[in-house]
């Protein structure tokens, strides 16, 4: 006598198989996917116009999807700024001296507009927050380090105020030069060069002959 059939084992459905409300938020990277977004958005129209539902949407996943990586706004722009102040400090850690630096400081701002534009409006970000902290306390010393190695002679104030002076000088360029203010003086110039001139009158790299 045959024994019985069993009847065949259930196979458990792929995961292409499942109802896409189980799956969980893979997006290949969707945390870098929603900065990018993010980014856009403010390049475009400023922090202000930041929703995200409409991150979500522009990403292609559910409107919880933002909030489970950052949990909020505050916590996307705070997320943005961390991330600026890093690519900050790597530029600055690589320049040759202190005019360097501005220069690497003005182009970050051009090539990185909306971090830079969330990283200066301390308003909008979650202030005790340690990636924050970390990476502006590491934009700092990069910034501090190109002012210390210049001669005494060639700053003409103490080092704590010349770095003042180098980081107003730097920012003040380059958010000038992003909000079009200096269409007209700079004209067809390169604006890295045209900022390197006007450092050159601002810190020598050695003293002046007889001084």
């Amino acid at each position: 006598m045959a024994p019985a059939q069993q009847p065949p084992a259930q196979r458990q459905p792929s995961a292409a198989q499942k109802p896409s409300s189980s799956r969980p938020y893979h997006h290949g990277d969707l945390r870098r996917a929603i900065l990018t977004a993010a980014l856009d958005v403010i390049a475009a129209d400023g922090p202000s116009a930041l929703s995200l539902r409409d991150l979500a949407r522009r990403a292609g996943v559910s409107h919880a999807a933002p909030a489970h990586h950052f949990k909020d706004r505050t916590g996307l722009l705070t997320a943005i700024a961390a991330e600026g102040f890093g690519l900050l400090a790597g530029t600055l850690h690589e320049a040759g001296d202190l005019k360097d630096a501005g220069v690497r400081y003005v182009r970050f701002a051009r090539e990185h507009p909306a971090h830079f534009q969330v990283m200066f409006t301390p308003e909008l970000l979650r202030a005790d927050d340690l990636e924050l902290t970390t990476a502006r306390a590491l934009a700092g010393d990069a910034l501090r380090g190109a002012v210390s190695a210049v001669r005494p002679e060639g700053l003409g104030i103490d080092s704590r105020l010349a770095g003042v002076a180098a980081w107003s000088l730097a920012h003040g360029f380059a958010t000038l030069l992003l909000s079009h203010n200096l269409d007209g003086p700079v004209g067809d110039k390169d604006p890295e060069e045209v900022f390197r001139a006007l450092a050159a009158t601002l810190f020598r790299s050695e003293p002046r002959d007889g001084a």
